[in-house]
């Protein structure tokens, strides 16, 4: 039997290299922390259930992150809804408000990170953000029709409401907003700035 202090013979091989296994995962738990242990063997599975499981728009607003790549799904919507197929076209409308909503707070982020630095970058983002707002009208009011046509007016209220919010009562958009709302018996009070009317 080998002396306390002296060497021992060398381990069997499998159990080497069991220990050298042991040691690399003991090194990466304290350099990574405990999420650095996931199997590698489950990686692909995990990336495959994330990408079956992420929300559809995603990979809207992966594939062009634009306002032209709004526009297009508005057209898509737009083309759905002559064509009778309210399903559909509701489908686009809401993939373009999501995107649309997406790229309004990326601009105002950006436009607040370089106020002070370059005015340049923080006038162009306001521009896309206002232009953006503008689109963000056009497709409530495209989504309420719809709603309207589904005989489903009470989930048209929110969205002509925020029409009228973001671009004021007194624009063209925001005054058609208040004038559906009127129509489908949320408001009773017509809105008729600018015209004389009587008792006015």
């Amino acid at each position: 039997m080998p002396s306390p202090t002296g060497p021992w013979p060398p381990a069997p091989p499998a159990l080497a290299r069991r220990g050298a296994v042991t040691l690399a995962v003991a090194a990466l738990s304290g350099a990574l922390g405990p999420a650095a242990l996931v199997p590698l063997a489950l990686a692909p599975a995990a990336q495959a259930q994330a990408q079956a499981t992420a929300p559809a728009t995603s990979s809207v607003a992966a594939s062009s992150v634009s306002l032209a790549q709004v526009n297009a799904l508005i057209a898509r919507g737009d083309a759905a809804a002559a064509a009778g197929n309210l399903p559909e076209a509701r489908k686009f409308y809401d993939q373009a408000r999501d995107l649309t909503r997406g790229l309004l707070g990326w601009y105002r982020d950006l436009s607040g990170s370089f106020r002070g630095l370059d005015a340049r970058i923080p006038r162009e983002m306001d521009q896309k953000g206002r232009e953006t707002l503008e689109t963000l009208a056009n497709i409530n009011l495209r989504l309420a029709a719809v709603f309207r046509r589904l005989n489903q007016p009470e989930v048209a209220v929110p969205l002509l409401v925020e029409v009228v919010k973001v671009m004021t009562p007194t624009s063209d958009q925001g005054r058609k907003a208040y004038q559906t709302l009127v129509e489908i018996g949320f408001a009773g009070t017509p809105y008729t700035a600018g015209q004389l009317t009587p008792g006015s």
